[in-house]
């Protein structure tokens, strides 16, 4: 089975068009575009998961009791 694919248009102001026309033989613009969307969706799902995650956590009706962490630090630097 093949990948099916969407084509994505944006407008752009002719100026900036005619500047990449200029460079089109060292920057392929279809890529760029694609790999920048890529990237940035993966920031979104990534902020979506950690909220969701943090939620969960608020959530779970448990903490780590007052003055562990200290007390853990204490523990640590006297065993070394």
């Amino acid at each position: 089975m093949g990948v099916f694919v969407s084509v994505f248009s944006v407008k752009i102001k002719r100026e900036l068009k005619e500047k990449m026309e200029k460079y089109r033989d060292k920057v392929n613009w279809a890529e760029e575009v694609r790999g920048f969307i890529e990237s940035r969706i993966r920031e979104l799902e990534a902020e979506e998961n950690y909220e969701r995650i943090l939620g969960e956590l608020k959530k779970a009706g448990w903490s780590v009791p007052r003055g562990f962490s200290a007390r853990s630090v204490r523990e640590d630097r006297d065993s070394g």
